[in-house]
C-alpha cells in the first residue's frame, strides 16, 4: 500500500524519486501540468517537489486540502508562501546543505577571477592583445573578506578561505558563530566590515529585511574599494545602488551569479526589464556574470536529492 502520493513538479536528480519509491510513496509526474491544472487534482497528493517554476502561493496551498510536506530542490524559499503553509499545516523542506559547497567554490572562483583579470585578459588575448601590466593581479593573502551571511553557504565559504592568510569577518545577527570551529574568523558588526574590507560577499536569504539590502548606503559606507561578489539571490542588491558604487570607485569589481532582473523561475532575464543598470554590467569588463549556476553542478544535482530524500523520509519516520 502507498504511503502517499508525491507530485513532481519541477525535475529533480532521479535518486530523490528512487528513495521515495523504496519507502513506499508513489511518484506523480508534474512536469507539463500549468499551476491551474495542478490546483484541481492537488487533493490527490500527500507532498510536492519543486525547484523554481511558478510560486506556491496561499490560494494554491488552500486548495491542497491534503498536502502534508512542499519539499524545495534547493536552499532558498521564496517563492514558497511559507506562512500560508504554516497556518494550513504543511511542513516546508528545503535542502541549502545540498550545493553550499558548490556555490562556495563558484564564489571562490569568482574571487579569484577578478583579483586577477582572469576573463578580462583571456579576452584579450584571443583579440591578439598582451596586456601584462594592465592586468597586474592582487593576491587574496594578507586582505580583509566581509561574508554577510552565515548560514549554510556562508559557512561553506568561509571553509575555502581558511587555505588563505586572510582575515574573514563575519556578519550575521541571526547565527552565533563558533570561533573554535572557525579560529581564523571574526564575528563582528557590520561597522568594523564597513571599516576594514577589501572584498564581500553576500549569502543571505531573499527576505522583506534582506530586499535592497546592498543599496547606495551599503556600497558608500566602506572605507576602501571593494571586490564585491553576491551568489545568494539578486533583489539583495539594488543593481542601480552597485553601479554608481562602480562608477564612483566605491567597487572595483564585481561578480554576480544571480541578477536583480531575473524571472521568477531563476531560468532567464526577463526581457522586459533590462534597465540601464544592466546595460551598463553588461558592457563592463569589471562585472563577472554568471547565470545562477553557483549551485548548479553534477554533485549538487545529486546531493539535493539525497538530502531532500533524507528529510521526507525522516518525516514521515
Amino acid at each position: 500500500m502507498s504511503r502517499g502520493s508525491i507530485l513532481f513538479i519541477d525535475s529533480v536528480h532521479p535518486k530523490l524519486q528512487e528513495e521515495l519509491q523504496l519507502r513506499g510513496f508513489t511518484c506523480v509526474d508534474g512536469y507539463s501540468g500549468s499551476k491551474v491544472q495542478l490546483m484541481q487534482e492537488w487533493n490527490n497528493h500527500t507532498g510536492l517537489v519543486i525547484r523554481s517554476r511558478f510560486k506556491i502561493d496561499h490560494d494554491f496551498l488552500q486548495a491542497a486540502k491534503g498536502l502534508k510536506f512542499i519539499a524545495r530542490a534547493g536552499a532558498g524559499m521564496e517563492n514558497i508562501d511559507t506562512d500560508s503553509a504554516e497556518k494550513f499545516g504543511v511542513v516546508c523542506l528545503n535542502a541549502p546543505e545540498g550545493n553550499r559547497n558548490a556555490v562556495a567554490e563558484q564564489a571562490l572562483g569568482m574571487l579569484l577571477s577578478m583579483c586577477n583579470h582572469l576573463i578580462r585578459s583571456d579576452r584579450q588575448v584571443r583579440d591578439g592583445l598582451w596586456l601584462r601590466e594592465e592586468n597586474r593581479g592582487t593576491e587574496i593573502d594578507g586582505k580583509t573578506i566581509g561574508i554577510i551571511g552565515f548560514g549554510n553557504t556562508g559557512q561553506a565559504f568561509a571553509r575555502k578561505l581558511q587555505g588563505f592568510d586572510a582575515t574573514i569577518l563575519i556578519y550575521d545577527p541571526y547565527v552565533l558563530v563558533d570561533t573554535d570551529k572557525y579560529p581564523q574568523i571574526k564575528q563582528t558588526g557590520l561597522d568594523d566590515l564597513f571599516d576594514s574590507c577589501d572584498m564581500v560577499s553576500l549569502h543571505v536569504p531573499l527576505t522583506e529585511e534582506t530586499l535592497h539590502m546592498a543599496d547606495a548606503a551599503f556600497f558608500q559606507s566602506f572605507k576602501k574599494p571593494i571586490r564585491f561578489i553576491n551568489t545568494s539571490r539578486g533583489k539583495v542588491v539594488d543593481t542601480a545602488a552597485l553601479v554608481q558604487a562602480m562608477e564612483t570607485g566605491h567597487v572595483i569589481q564585481c561578480a554576480l551569479d544571480v541578477i536583480e532582473y531575473e524571472s521568477v523561475s531563476f531560468e532567464n532575464l526577463d526581457s522586459k526589464q533590462m534597465p540601464e543598470p544592466m546595460q551598463y554590467l553588461l558592457n563592463s569588463d569589471r562585472a563577472l556574470l554568471t547565470p545562477h549556476i553557483a549551485g548548479w553542478t553534477y554533485e549538487s544535482h545529486l546531493k539535493i536529492s539525497e538530502v531532500l530524500a533524507d528529510k521526507i523520509i525522516r518525516l514521515f519516520a
